[in-house]
Order: structure tokens, then sequence, then C-alpha cells
């Protein structure tokens, strides 16, 4: 399959000075653009002419440059949307004589930036600019990139079947979509489960009402039991009017109920009623109120572990499992990670109103041997990783893990460090000042712990819940507790339940 690529920003620089053209070459380097320069406004319109079309044009107007202004007039004529930032004199803010030159720039639509400023006030000045590009750039390749193998289904998910295994799946879908029947989806954590539900609303005759989407894992049980079959809100002791739940408010939609293994044993029983009767009584009502909406549900546990364990009732499970879809985990279809990487970049970008980038060789090559052991979820955020942190040094080993990787499934990127995300002009010897990197390293490292120190604390230290709300995988948060040396005040030690982390040592009750 071709590669769909958005092009590097180009930004045509004017200016004979050796200060701005430095200070242009950092942010250049820091954000895999590309400069080329012009020494007058006359040499800009050769290059135009001859086929040279930038992404932006900073224009360093000199005190009475009258070719500054022809340049711009004529580009105003010929790109009309182009933008201009111009890098005006310091007396234009005093009223001296370079004012008229930098009020007409103003007028021809351009940005002007007096000096003094500095590196940063000049690259948000551009990055600004850029946004308007940026757009443009994902509207004119959104074609491209939403191909035959991606089905959009919503502003914030699509469903890939570029593999001959989600290819299947999603025949699976389609076949599912015309039976009004409840069927369980399941899957690996982040393997797309909700987009498998999404899919077959989407293709269902319900597809006109609500997809109403409730974790069963993240609620206490009264709150989860209201969610659904409503009843009366309680608030400080108090009792207000009764809320509906779900299932009388979904009509004749669809609902989806995520982690239906973590759903209380009692619930579970009045989810059977609904399955059995089609029919569930709201709170402490004696009423009878028909269930008009489907079920779907997933879950990413061992089933037959929770039947075995008694924490699944067998009835539910049957009557939610007569028609059954297995979501592949995204290693067992990694041809797709390509197109997914390109799709997170672009809806990124999108949401963030930052320049899309391109990913290099090397990290895809990285990606692809990588294991992601988080699936959809952790290739997203490797993917918000790399397109916010690209004005530093970045190294796929400390990005995989930190993205919720186990040490063993490292060997792939071990090796492959870079400077940016995009391939581009480099000086020699120019890197990030240690310092610099250590700090934004510690921030970082600091904010991470903090937040799961508080979610351990607020769990009593229960590592499945503190993982749950913390939205990572319980693997994750164990190799996070291990590497930070985290341990359990007294009241919370215990030993780690054998055979959920092979080779994780676990402190003891005495807290060594």
């Amino acid at each position: 399959m071709a590669e769909n690529k958005i092009e590097t920003i180009r930004i045509l620089v004017v200016s004979r000075e050796p200060a701005v053209l430095r200070l242009l070459r950092s942010i250049e380097e820091a954000n895999s653009w590309h400069l080329e320069t012009a020494a007058s406004g006359w040499d800009a319109m050769e290059q135009v002419q001859s086929g040279a079309a930038p992404h932006l044009l900073v224009l360093d107007v000199p005190r009475g440059d009258a070719d500054s202004l022809h340049l711009l007039r004529w580009l105003r004529r010929l790109r009309a949307d182009l933008p201009v930032v111009v890098l005006g004199c310091a007396e234009d803010a005093a009223g001296g004589k370079g004012t008229a030159t930098t009020k007409e720039a103003a007028r021809l639509g351009a940005q002007v930036l007096v000096q003094p400023f500095d590196g940063e006030e000049l690259e948000a000045a551009i990055r600004r600019n850029l946004g308007t590009v940026a757009a443009r750039a994902l509207a004119n390749h959104e074609a491209d990139i939403i191909s035959e193998n991606v089905e959009q289904l919503g502003r914030d998910s699509c469903f890939v079947s570029a593999s001959p295994i989600m290819q299947k799946l999603r025949a699976q879908a389609e076949l599912l979509a015309q039976i009004d029947v409840p069927v369980l989806i399941l899957g690996e954590s982040g393997a797309g489960k909700y987009t498998v539900a999404s899919l077959i609303h989407k293709l269902s005759v319900r597809s006109g009402f609500r997809l109403a989407v409730v974790n069963c894992a993240e609620m206490p049980e009264a709150l989860l039991e209201a969610e659904l079959f409503g009843g009366e809100s309680k608030s400080a002791g108090r009792t207000g009017p009764a809320s509906l739940g779900k299932f009388a408010a979904g009509e004749k939609g669809t609902i989806f109920l995520d982690e239906v293994a973590a759903m209380p044993r009692r619930l579970q029983s009045r989810l059977l009623q609904v399955l059995q009767q089609n029919e569930f009584r709201q709170g402490a009502s004696s009423e009878a109120i028909a269930g008009q909406v489907r079920i779907l549900a997933a879950s990413s546990a061992n089933l037959e572990r929770a039947l075995a364990e008694k924490r699944f009732q067998e009835d539910l499970y049957y009557g939610l499992s007569a028609f059954t879809v297995h979501v592949p985990s995204l290693r067992q279809r990694k041809v797709e990670i390509a197109i997914l990487l390109r799709y997170f970049m672009h809806k990124l970008a999108k949401r963030y109103n930052l320049p899309p980038r391109e990913f290099s060789t090397p990290v895809l090559d990285a990606c692809q041997r990588h294991a992601w052991p988080g699936n959809l979820k952790e290739l997203e955020t490797f993917v918000k990783r790399l397109l916010v942190a690209g004005d530093q040094e970045l190294n796929l080993e400390g990005m995989f893990f930190a993205a919720g990787v186990g040490a063993g499934n490292l060997a792939a990127a071990e090796t492959v460090r870079m400077a940016a995300v995009l391939p581009g002009p480099s000086v020699p010897g120019q890197r990030e000042p240690e310092s610099l990197k250590s700090l934004i390293q510690g921030i970082k490292s600091e904010a991470e712990q903090n937040a799961i120190g508080a979610a351990l604390k607020r769990t009593g230290w229960n590592r499945k819940a503190a993982a749950r709300l913390l939205r990572v995988s319980y693997r994750t948060l164990l190799y996070k507790i291990e590497q930070y040396q985290m341990r359990a005040p007294e009241p919370f030690l215990s030993p780690l339940p054998a055979g959920d982390f092979p080779g994780f040592s676990e402190a003891k009750s005495n807290g060594k």
C-alpha cells in the first residue's frame, strides 16, 4: 500500500541578518521544518516563479525597504492565502521611520513582530500562522487517509480493515447488525471492542438512535444500578426526583456494557431479567418497564475463569454469548499499524491545532516490531507523545515504556534514538543541553509518580482498582510501581497474587 504523506512544512525566509537566520535555524531544527532563504524580495520572487511553494513566508523588513512591500503585494495577488510573518524594526513601535512600512504590511494581512523578540515569540508567531496550513493540509489529505480500509464511525473513532482478520470481523459485524440480538464482544484491553460495538450500531436499523456507553468497572454498585435502571437521586441524605436510567432513556437505541464481567452479582440478575423478559423495574417501583434497547456487552476478562469462580452468572453468560465476536490484538494485525499511526497523528493534530508530523523509517520499523500490549490505547498515547515532544530528543525505549510497555518488549527499540520525529537537516554537534532534558524528564516522572500515588491512596492500594482509575493496564501499573520503588504504607501491605505478574517482586509485609 502506498504511503499517504503530508509534505514537510516549508518556510521561505527573506533576510540578510545573520542573527535572524541563526535564530530561525535553531527553530527549524527543533520542529523539523524546512527553511529556504532569499537575500532580497527580488530573490524570493525569482524562487517562487521557479516553482518554490512555501507554506509560510518570514519577511525581515529593514528600515525603509520598499522591495519587501513590493514582494508582499505581489505574493498577495499570486497566493492570497499564504501566511506571512513580518519582522519589523524597533522604531516601528515608537512611530519612527519604519512605521508606514509596518502598517502597510499589517494592512496586507501579515502578522508583524517588532524587534526585539526572542526565539519563543518568533516560534509562537510561526506556529499560529501554520495552524491554518495544518487545517488545509488535513482537509486536503483526509480523503487519502480515510481510504477504503478506514471506515469513519464518528468524530473520534474509525474501523480499520486492512488485514484479512479485520475484514472477516467487518463481515461479522455487518451480519450481526441485521440480527437484533445481544452480542458479546471479547478482546484485550484497548483492542477496539467499543469500535466494533460502534460499527454494529452504525450498520443496524437502530443507528438513528443513541449508542449509550456504560463501563461496569468504573462505578460502585449503587451508582451503576442508578445509571442502568434509574431510581431516586440521593445526595447528602436527601432524596430527589427519580432519574431515568440508560435502559429507560435509550429508547430504541443500543447500550454498550463495557467490562460486563465486573458487574456485581445482584445487578447481573437484573440484567438477566432484561434479557429474558425484555423488561425491568426502575428503582423501588413495582411497575415493569419494557426494555427496548439492544444490548452489546464486552469484556477483556477471562469469562471462563469468572464462571468457575462464581463471579459471573452462567445464565447471563449464555444469554449474552449466543453471538460472540473476538477482537484481535494489534500484534495480530500489524499490517494496520502504519495506517493507525497516521490516523491518530491527523486526529490529534487537528484536536491540538498543531501541524501533523510524518513518521521516520526508524520509528515505523520500531513500531512494527513492538508488541503493543496496550493495543490501540497505547498506540494513540505514543502518537500523542511524538506529536507534542518534537522539540526535544526522543528516546523510543523511554517512550514505549511510558506508554505502558514491559521491559521484555523493548528489545526492538533499544538502539533507536532520534533528534526529532521528522527527518530533516541538522547541525552536527548541536544537541539539547543535558540539564534541560533532565529537567523535562524529571517533571514528567514526578507528575506520573504523583498521579499513581494519588490513585493508589484513593483505592486503598488496590492496584487493579487504581489501574482502572488511571485507565492503564494492570501490568503497566505494576511496572510503574516497581520503577518508582513505591511501597504501600503498613495498613495496605499485601503480597502480590501468585501468577499476576511473573518476575515482579513485591514488598513483603515487613516493608523490606
